[in-house]
């Protein structure tokens, strides 16, 4: 019998995480390489993916490093054949690339509304859709989509991110019926993560009103998320499917202060 130690394992397991330069996607690329797994980091700079690649090397395990922009649909095609091909098999992805900042409503053209949509969600899509067949030869596997809280949020200014990472989370919902019960398809809705990023954007108040208007008192880090996506990928999730797991420190409304 399984211990339930052993569930949480990822050996035999070859992973692609998009955005994985750096934040949640380098995050998430080291925990599943810590928990066994061989991964191909993929973001838009080559020089922050072949960092994390080594990194994923010194812990034991096989890394590839290639430069995708998730938008171009030549370079997701380009991802997923050079993965399968240099690893020999593909069993997990993780759709962590997306974002988006504040939008006027007013402002914001049709055109970089489809933008942003595009980023979020027409490239999770379609990378889901590559990868499915490789998924299915290795005999299954799971796909993960990082959305956010700001998909159930009620703020101002979100209208263009909120309505992309609701999509996502839904398109989520619809997929994990379409491909199972070999594939399993969930997602992450992270609260505030404290990455460079936000670091660089929030000042040190608002990060503190943040932290405060958050049930557990504190703002997330990247290991929270890494953590939940390693449950998710792993056996001990095998009878996940479909689910939008909410890792935002208890967070039941916008923690943005006003």
């Amino acid at each position: 019998m399984t211990s339930i130690l052993e569930r949480f394992s990822m050996h035999g397991q070859v992973a692609i995480v998009t955005g994985a330069g750096r934040g949640l996607g380098r995050a998430i690329a080291l925990a599943y390489a810590e928990a066994g797994a061989d991964v191909v980091c993929a973001a838009r700079t080559l020089e922050d993916v072949e960092k994390v690649a080594e990194e994923v090397r010194a812990q034991g395990r096989r890394a590839l490093a290639i430069s995708c922009d998730v938008t171009n649909d030549e370079e997701r095609r380009v991802l997923i054949q050079r993965a399968a091909a240099d690893m020999g098999r593909l069993t997990q992805l993780v759709n962590n690339a997306g974002g988006a900042g504040p939008n006027h409503p007013l402002k914001m053209s049709p055109e970089e509304l489809d933008a942003v949509l595009h980023f979020n969600v027409t490239s999770a899509y379609s990378l889901t859709q590559l990868c499915v067949p490789h998924l299915r030869e290795a005999g299954g596997g799971s796909v993960i989509n990082i959305t956010s809280g700001a998909a159930r949020y009620i703020q101002p200014h979100f209208s263009a991110y909120g309505t992309a990472k609701a999509a996502l989370t839904h398109l989520t919902r619809l997929l994990a019926q379409d491909f199972a019960p070999d594939i399993r398809i969930n997602a992450i809705a992270p609260g505030p993560i404290l990455t460079q990023a936000l670091q660089n954007v929030v000042p040190e108040k608002m990060l503190a009103g943040m932290a405060e208007n958050t049930p557990l008192k504190r703002i997330g880090s990247v290991e929270d998320i890494a953590a939940a996506a390693l449950y998710l990928a792993s056996p001990a999730a095998a009878w996940v499917t479909g689910k939008v797991l909410e890792v935002d420190g208890g967070a039941e409304s916008s923690v943005w202060p006003g």
